[in-house]
Formats: structure tokens, C-alpha cells, sequence
């Protein structure tokens, strides 16, 4: 729109006729002369600026774009609709291909990293609470005071892995199984009852000596179960367990926290079981130190930390029942009381009584092929008595059976290195009396007791890694007083994951 001025001179007439009225000669009527010059002045800039200001949008409504066609509108949403399918059609089929939208691609990308991050989630949950481990055990002796024996060197290697199941209502479920592999027999056939090489194993059955076989020494499971029946399990103070398969015995029955483990602790067979049971042959178990089996196991912890367990094993016994052929065939049954207390203002100690039978033992002369039924009972205790020492004991009596010794007594301790400045070591010292029974000595040249000693330090490189030099003593071998005593210097190295 136009804005006129037309007044513009007729206004400023009337202004000079009014000031020319007033006054010509007065000062005040030039002032007002130079006023309306000024204004006269600004209103003819403002009518160029309106002028301007029409031409330009003039220009931008000749250069504004026409409205589209409605035949080109309709193109457009016919191809975008196009686009839509293909791209639905790629989503629909799980095939990648070249031919399909960018977008198509990209979320088939995203869909399948979704996909593999969930697999992964997966199997980490299903591997929730799996443990697995290895050690390797390697040994070296040098006997002093033995007739025709040698240094040796053997190893041994245990893998193990615990996988547990999905739980069945409040009932919970393990799966254990272990791998076992080994060279050299160390020095375990010295004329003594104990055999001063406890972590020697060498799979037997007509193999050369440097032949290193696998085999499976346990695969066994094990149901625990909270008690009452259908109370809340997380507040239950009672467990009964039940396990079956192929076992060492030995992991459930005897045990005893400071002489225990012949890869860490004692060497001596003495000192790492009952003599009764070990060394004496007792526990019925394959060439390789395991049997097929079942346990039943019952304990209470309504006093806790104090508690207290029964268990009762049924195992596969003999030349026959420890290989699966007549397992089940007159086996060899334990019965185990045990309770942990705590003495001494507060330390832990755990107390064991059990009784065996074995109807499938040997008699100790080697040429009574016929089995026979051995009976006996023992006890096992370990009690902390300072922030880094334990003391042990095992006590062993034969009740029936023709045996080479019918009683044991062994006791020790083991002392924590924090005091003299190395935490991860210890020292372990043991003395040990095998009683031979009167059967034995009147069929042999034996009068005595057999007496063993065993000292050993253990000495922690890292977590990972342990030497362990010990020295063992063995007077009066297989009681035999005419016999001298022999000494065995040993070092043990273990690696352990």
C-alpha cells in the first residue's frame, strides 16, 4: 500500500502564515522555519523507504515456486509406499541381501548383535556357579638307609570341575567330576607298611612306565535337600544329602583339615589317611583309589556354628566291586559320626568317629586268594588351638581280620608362617606308631611297631605356586627290628589354578 504526502505543502503554508501573523522580525518564528524544513525532510525519506519496500515483495511473489501438481503429489507417495514393502520384506526374511534398503540392513545388523549379546547372557547363566580347577603335583625322593632304592621323580595332575544344576522345587544339585593323570611310583615299594609317597599315580594295567593315560577318577551327584520337607529353605538348619557314583571314599569319610592333602601337607600315607584304611588296604578301592558308590548324609546346624553330621557309604569293594563287575555284591560300608566345635575361645575343631566293614579284603598273606571280612573303627580330629596352629590326630583299631598291623596311632601339627613374617607358609611335623598285630608276627620276622616321622615346610612363591622340602623317617620297617631305619628326603612343587 501507498502512503501519500499530498498535505505536506499545505501544511507547511499554514505554519509560515501563522508565523509570519506573530511576528515576522521574531527571533521565534525562524526557529519554527527551520523545524518544518527538517520534518519535510523525513517524510520524503519515508515515502522512498515505502516505495522500496513495495518493489520487493512484487519480486518475491513473481519468485515464490507454483503448487505442485496433484499427479506429481501422487508419484511421491506411490514411491514412499513402494519403499515401505520392500523394506517390510527385508524385516520378514532372516537372508541379508545387497538388493535391500540401507535400513533394512541396519536393523537386521542390530537385530542380530541384539541376538548374539542375549546368547551370551545365556550361557553365563547357565554357567552361574560353575568352579573349576588344576594342580599339578611333582615330587622328588632320595632314600638313605634303604637297600636297592633309588631316587625318584614322579608327578601328577587333577583336573576338576563342579557344574551345578537347575534346582528342583528347594532341592539343590551338583554334578562333580575329575580328571586324573600321573607317572612314577615313587618310592612306595619300600619293605614298610607306610608309603612315603602319597601323591604318586600311575594308571596300571600292563602300560609302559612311560606311558601317561587319563582316566576318570570320580563323576558323582549329589542332591541336597533343606529340611523339614516343604519348610523355608532359606531358614532351615537341617540337610539331608544324598550322592551317588564314582567316589573316592576318603573325600566324605576320615577327613581331617591339617592332614589331609598329600599335594599341600603330609606325604606320608600314615599321615594323609587312617593307616588302617590306607596304607593297610582297608578301603577296597580300584588300582587307581576310587569306587563306585552311594552316601547318605544327614546334618544339623540349629547350634550354629556348631553342628553336627552322620553319614553312612556304601562302596564297591574288592578285586571285583571296585571295577563295576559285582559292585553291589557284599561292598564296603562306613558309618561316620562327626561335629564341629569351637574350643579355645572360639577356634574351630572337628571330631570324627567311624566304623568300617569290608567283606572283600585280602589277608595279608598273598597267597590267601579268598577274600575275606575285615572290621575295624578309627577316629579323626583337628582342632586349632592359635591363630596358626592345628593340631591332628587319627587312631585306628582292627576289630577282625588278618592284618599286617591292627593298630595306628598318629599325631601333629601344623604351624601358620605369620609367625615369623611369611603368612602363606607352614610347617607341618608328625609322628606316627603302626602296631603289628599277632597274626603277622608269628608268621614273619616282625616284634615290633613300625615308627614314622614326617617334617616338611611349605614355602609360597605366589598364589599359584609351592615348594615344599620335607624329610621323613621310617624305623623298625614293617616292625622288623633287624632292619635299619631308613630316611627319605623329598621336595614337592605345586601348581595349582
Amino acid at each position: 500500500m501507498r502512503i501519500s504526502f499530498a498535505l505536506k505543502p499545505l501544511a507547511a503554508a499554514a505554519l509560515l502564515c501563522a508565523a509570519s501573523g506573530a511576528g515576522a522580525a521574531s527571533h521565534g518564528a525562524r526557529e519554527l522555519q527551520q523545524l518544518v524544513a527538517k520534518l519535510g525532510e523525513r517524510m520524503e525519506r519515508l515515502e522512498q523507504r515505502n516505495a522500496e519496500l513495495e518493489r520487493e515483495l512484487r519480486a518475491s511473489r513473481a519468485a515464490a515456486p507454483a503448487a505442485p501438481a496433484p499427479a506429481a503429489i501422487e508419484q511421491r507417495v506411490t514411491a514412499l509406499e513402494s519403499q515401505q514393502a520392500r523394506t517390510a520384506a527385508g524385516l520378514d526374511s532372516d537372508r541379508l541381501s545387497e538388493n535391500e534398503p540401507e535400513l533394512t540392513s541396519r536393523l537386521k545388523a542390530v537385530e542380530m548383535q541384539a541376538e548374539g549379546a542375549r546368547g551370551a547372557a545365556r550361557k553365563i547363566e547357565a554357567l552361574e556357579g560353575l568352579s573349576a580347577g588344576f594342580s599339578l603335583t611333582t615330587m622328588a625322593q632320595k632314600p638313605f638307609g634303604a637297600a636297592a632304592a633309588n631316587s625318584q621323580l614322579n608327578y601328577r595332575g587333577d583336573a576338576f570341575i563342579t557344574m551345578p544344576l537347575g534346582k528342583l522345587g528347594a532341592i539343590e544339585q551338583r554334578v562333580f567330576a575329575q580328571f586324573r593323570v600321573g607317572q612314577g611310583a615313587g618310592l612306595n615299594d619300600m619293605a614298610s607298611f607306610a608309603k612315603p609317597n602319597a601323591s604318586a599315580f600311575r594308571v596300571l594295567g600292563g602300560l609302559r612306565p612311560d606311558d601317561s593315560v587319563a582316566v576318570l577318577a570320580q563323576a558323582w551327584y549329589q542332591a541336597s535337600i533343606p529340611l523339614p520337607l516343604g519348610g523355608h529353605a532359606p531358614r532351615s538348619k537341617e540337610t539331608l544329602e544324598l550322592g551317588f557314583g564314582k567316589m573316592d571314599p576318603f573325600a566324605f569319610f576320615d577327613q581331617n583339615a591339617a592332614a589331609g592333602d598329600e599335594t599341600r601337607q603330609f606325604t606320608n600315607t600314615v599321615f594323609v589317611h587312617n593307616p588302617l584304611l590306607d596304607a593297610g588296604g582297608d578301603i577296597g578301592v580300584d588300582a587307581n583309589g576310587f569306587a563306585p558308590g552311594f552316601r547318605l548324609s544327614y546334618q544339623n546346624a540349629s547350634a550354629k556354628p556348631e553342628s553336627w553330621r552322620v553319614s553312612l557309604g556304601v562302596f564297591g569293594a574288592g578285586a571285583t566291586g571296585s571295577n563295576y563287575q559285582r559292585s553291589l555284591s557284599s561292598p564296603l560300608m562306613l558309618l561316620q559320626a562327626e561335629t564341629q566345635r569351637r574350643l579355645f575361645g572360639g577356634l574351630p575343631g572337628n571330631y570324627r568317629v567311624y566304623a568300617w566293614r569290608n567283606s572283600q579284603a585280602s589277608h595279608f598273606d598273598e597267597s590267601v586268594t579268598e577274600p575275606e571280612r575285615h572290621v575295624g573303627w578309627g577316629a579323626s580330629l583337628d582342632q586349632r588351638v592359635g591363630d596358626g596352629v592345628t593340631l591332628f590326630g587319627r587312631y585306628g583299631r582292627q576289630l577282625r581280620g588278618h592284618v599286617r598291623f591292627d593298630q595306628a596311632l598318629t599325631l601333629g601339627a601344623e604351624f601358620g608362617g605369620s609367625y615369623w613374617g611369611r603368612a602363606g607358609d607352614s610347617v607341618g611335623m608328625a609322628a606316627g606308631w603302626l602296631n603289628t598285630s599277632r597274626d603277622y608276627r608269628g608268621a614273619s620276622a616282625a616284634a615290633g611297631a613300625e615308627r614314622v616321622a614326617e617334617l616338611y615346610y611349605r614355602y609360597r612363591i605366589n598364589k599359584q605356586f609351592e615348594l615344599s622340602p620335607n624329610l621323613q623317617y621310617i624305623g623298625r620297617p614293617a616292625g622288623d627290628n633287624s632292619v635299619g631305619a631308613m630316611k627319605i628326603l623329598g621336595l614337592r612343587a605345586q601348581l595349582s589354578y
